[in-house]
């Protein structure tokens, strides 16, 4: 056979190459088809591992896809398309210790049971707006309390003092009136910690301040509440120095239910709620209503009060797109107050001496307060696709109330005129009749002067709206930018609430704008908050001083968020303007009430990285600044129209380090701060002589607050678990500064004095705190829990009035001894057919009857010779200082049926 070339038929080879096509075709196919057939599917059911009862919402994930579900109102789960091979679950849920299961593929049922934790706030559903910290994610120290905590150890307490178990939180009774406590973050009182209601700032605009009184009911309708201390994560411009306070509240609840409360306390307390929800229902409405009622003697002698709360919310969902939720609350409320004393004073008459009162039950009390401040909250969540959002809220509030005391209570000389007026409602005479005289005080003259009793009323109707776009650049990489602007109108201006007897009051002081016309006040206004909300009171009534002003804020913030694999950062910032204008109808003549517009740019940037370094241990670290404009409290000058000419921005740097470890058993955070906060400008109210009130504002205050925070959580069982905090706090002035004293008719006593503060200590909260406690769960249902507090290295309020810092060699501020309580509760739920419960709690807090001094109105040093207070400690506390006394043992009980 002879050798030849082979010809290659062209047919053949476009056969062959389709025969090969096809085959790889096919075995693409069957590899796909292995693929599919090798992915699993899990079910199961998520239960809260203190009560057994499910847990709806709750995020189920593979880790490391895009693959997740959530459960239903059963708590039941299902996860399709689990890849083949060795996969990890991740099961978390609001307030609960997140999960992480290895999963092989062999399970088709994995049951979970979570754990509650306070530290942690995984997700919320609630609106786009809200700046949540997620745990092993968000670089900040952040503490969580959860509904359940919340429910159950809230009783007669306020909302600052649910807080207390967190590090670096201070919290005190304040003026002893319900709804008068206070609370400090990290050396910084509430009006420069920003408070948060569903992502709407509800911080005083003009001063910052926090009035617990108005805000009443928001732990019954509280879901959850995050403290972020530091500069925190939110991007709003906003008073977060000490920190920011996220409460969230109830809205849309996936599942029909309810319940109702009866609960009684210690000096006559009596407090009954209820509250229903729809759930989700097929039409995508929801509707729930909370109501309330409190009313009590108070813990401090005539300090009487009582209030409501209502809460309303109506949710629709039309699809998977659009969530829109409407939000109406209140808590109406009324109460009386105690007055200052010296400590000398209470020890004396005892800790709950109250001398703020008027004999034969004509007027129940000469201090107090009233108010009634409704929310209406609009927010509309938007998910555009699977990487874009947007998320809006509008909301406003509208405040009427004040506080109310005799007239010259505030030391303004007055007269009554048609004083034959006899009041006969208990067959008596009138206060004001000749001979029977309330509140008398002598002009220099000596002849009396008459009092009624009067209202410093403060009204406000504040407008706001926030807008949260974002969008997910890559699977890493995501930004949202957004838009914040409020309008707040507010009221100053004192009325009458009862002439005590006579037909009206001359005040002695004609407003300007009145051009020397005659000026009596004839109509009485209620100081019932429900009245109160639809007074309108006109100039011609209003008298000592009638001060409205205008603010509107604008704003708009951004933000970068980078997350691959275990590390995570985010970098943001936000620019805004405010604007403030004073009115004065009373030193100004008509035309000329209006004060120039004062307009003042701010800004602040901060970013802040987190690195898991495995799946236990993680750090991270924030930086932030803030160019903060001052208040409208310290803009003008004198209580007049007079612009401050050293107005500047405050600005405050904040530095953060952390380190946190999580495992199933045991959680631990570590956090370092530093904040340092310049050309502060302070203001507030002080005692003159012959109990007369008066003013002070600082200028020029550095401060710089340093420390060290620990908090941890054991579950050694799921009976039993440990939990505890400390803080070590620094906390100096640095530099001196300088004071201006004002009497109550708001005139200047005494200007550009030196204070010399550096080196002193920031008074007014403990520096050094450290709690523990200890939950045991004894059977079904049964549980008991305690936890012991203790306070040191607290320090008195610095005064301007105190002579002490007029040198520079000063002694500091007084510190006040060291303190320990102890709180104790016991509860029981007891099961009932078709998923319902009754629920039995017992509270005592400081259970050993602990007396403690709580705060120091005044830095007087104890001297040779000086009474003392004994604490068997090594400091010496001069009982010639105003002080309280801190509430002995208190208690309440309560049950609610849930359904």
């Amino acid at each position: 056979m002879s050798n030849s070339s082979k010809q290659i038929n062209p047919s053949v080879m476009v056969r062959n190459f389709t025969f090969l096509r096809a085959s790889m075709l096919v075995l693409v196919v069957m590899f796909m088809a292995t693929s599919v057939f090798a992915q699993s599917v899990v079910s199961g059911t998520i239960t809260d591992g203190s009560n057994n009862e499910p847990l709806i919402g709750a995020s189920v994930s593979v880790k490391g896809t895009a693959i997740g579900t959530t459960s239903d109102i059963d708590g039941k789960y299902s996860l399709n398309g689990i890849p083949s091979g060795n996969q990890t679950l991740v099961i978390s849920f609001i307030g609960f210790d997140r999960q992480e299961i290895s999963y092989d593929g062999s399970a088709s049922v994995i049951n979970v049971t979570l754990v509650e934790n306070l530290n942690a706030l995984e997700e919320i559903v609630i609106t786009g707006v809200m700046d949540i910290a997620k745990d092993r994610q968000t670089p900040i120290a952040v503490s969580t309390i959860t509904r359940s905590e919340i429910a159950l150890k809230a009783g007669n307490q306020e909302f600052p003092e649910i807080l207390k178990a967190t590090p670096s939180v201070y919290t005190t009774k304040g003026g002893g009136g319900y709804g008068d406590s206070r609370i400090s973050v990290r050396g910084f009182d509430q009006s420069n910690t920003a408070f948060l209601l569903n992502g709407q700032p509800i911080n005083g605009m003009e001063d910052g301040k926090m009035y617990w009184s108005n805000w009443q009911g928001v732990m019954d309708v509280a879901d959850a509440v995050q403290i972020q201390r530091g500069l925190g994560s939110s991007k709003l411009a906003i008073s977060s120095v000490g920190g920011t306070v996220n409460i969230v509240t109830k809205t849309v609840d996936a599942k029909k239910g309810g319940f109702a409360q009866a609960m009684v306390g210690n000096d006559g307390y009596l407090k009954t709620t209820a509250y229903a929800s729809t759930g989700l229902m097929d039409n995508g409405f929801a509707f729930a209503a909370l109501l309330g009622h409190w009313q009590g003697d108070g813990y401090i002698n005539n300090t009487e009060g009582s209030g409501q709360t209502y809460f309303i919310s109506a949710g629709y969902m039309p699809n998977k797109h659009h969530k829109l939720n409407f939000i109406f609350t209140g808590a109406p409320q009324e109460h009386y107050q105690r007055n200052s004393y010296t400590l000398a004073t209470l020890i004396e008459k005892g800790a709950k001496y109250n001398g703020n009162s008027v004999k034969d039950d004509i007027v129940p009390s000469i201090g107090g307060n009233y108010y009634h401040k409704p929310i209406a909250n609009l927010s509309w969540d938007f998910t555009i696709d699977s990487k874009t959002s947007l998320a809006t809220v509008l909301y406003g509030s509208w405040g009427r109330g004040g506080s109310i005391g005799l007239r010259n209570y505030a030391g303004q000389d007055g007269d009554f005129y048609n004083l034959n007026t006899i009041r006969t409602a208990n067959g008596s005479k009138a206060p004001n009749a000749a001979g029977d005289i309330v509140g008398d005080r002598s002009r220099v003259d000596g002849s009396r002067v008459y009092d009624v009793l009067r209202s410093s009323a403060n009204e406000h109707q504040w407008y706001g709206m926030i807008t949260n776009f974002s969008k997910k650049l890559s699977e890493s990489l995501s930004f949202s930018v957004g838009f914040d602007a409020r309008a707040y109108h507010g009221e100053h201006f004192r009325r009458v609430v009862d002439f005590l007897g006579a037909d009206g009051w001359a005040d002695g002081a004609t407003p300007a704008s009145f051009q020397g016309d005659q000026y009596y006040v004839t109509e009485a206004y209620s100081s019932g908050p429900w009245a109160a909300s639809f007074h309108d009171t006109p100039r011609n009534q209003r008298f000592g001083y009638d001060n409205p002003e205008d603010i509107k804020y604008i704003g708009g913030f951004g933000q970068l968020e980078y997350i691959q694999g275990p590390l995570s950062a985010f970098a943001q910032g936000a620019v805004s303007s405010q604007s403030h204008v004073r009115y004065d109808y009373f030193n100004y003549p008509a035309g000329q009430e209006e004060s120039e517009k004062v307009v003042n740019p701010g800004y602040n940037v901060k970013g802040g990285l987190n690195y898991n370094l495995d799946s236990h241990n993680n750090v991270f670290a924030n930086a932030g600044y803030y160019s903060r404009q001052p208040f409208q409290d310290n803009m003008f000058l004198n209580f007049r129209n007079d612009v401050n000419p050293l107005l500047t921005n405050e600005g405050i740097t904040g530095l953060e380090l952390g380190y946190g470890y999580r495992s199933s058993q045991f959680n631990a955070n570590v956090n370092l701060y530093h904040t340092k906060w310049a050309d502060r400008v302070l203001s507030g109210g002080y005692q003159l002589p012959d109990n007369v009130e008066g003013f002070y504002s600082y200028q020029g205050v550095t401060q710089i607050h340093s420390g060290l925070e620990l908090d941890f959580r054991y579950n050694p069982s799921k009976m039993l678990t440990f939990k505890g905090a400390a803080s070590f706090g620094n906390w100096k002035y640095d530099g001196n500064a300088v004071a201006t004293i004002y009497d109550d008719s708001q005139n200047i006593v005494s200007e550009g004095e030196t204070l010399y503060l550096d080196g002193v200590k920031v008074g007014d909260a403990a520096q050094t705190t450290f709690n523990l406690g200890a939950i045991a769960r004894l059977g079904k249902g049964f549980r008991i829990d305690a936890d012991y507090f203790y306070y040191a290295n607290l320090h008195a309020s610095i005064n301007p009035t105190d002579s002490e810092f007029s040198t520079p060699n000063n002694r500091g501020s007084v510190q006040l001894p060291n303190y320990g309580l102890v709180d104790l509760g016991v509860s029981y739920t007891l099961s009932l057919p078709k998923d319902k419960s009754l629920v039995f709690r017992l509270n005592s807090n400081n259970l050993f009857d602990t007396e403690y001094i709580a705060e120091s109105y005044t830095n007087i040093h104890a001297e040779s010779g000086d009474a003392i207070y004994d604490t068997k400690q090594d400091i010496q506390f001069s009982t010639a200082n105003t002080a309280f006394f801190g509430y002995g043992r208190t208690w309440n009980f309560s049950v609610r049926y849930k359904f």
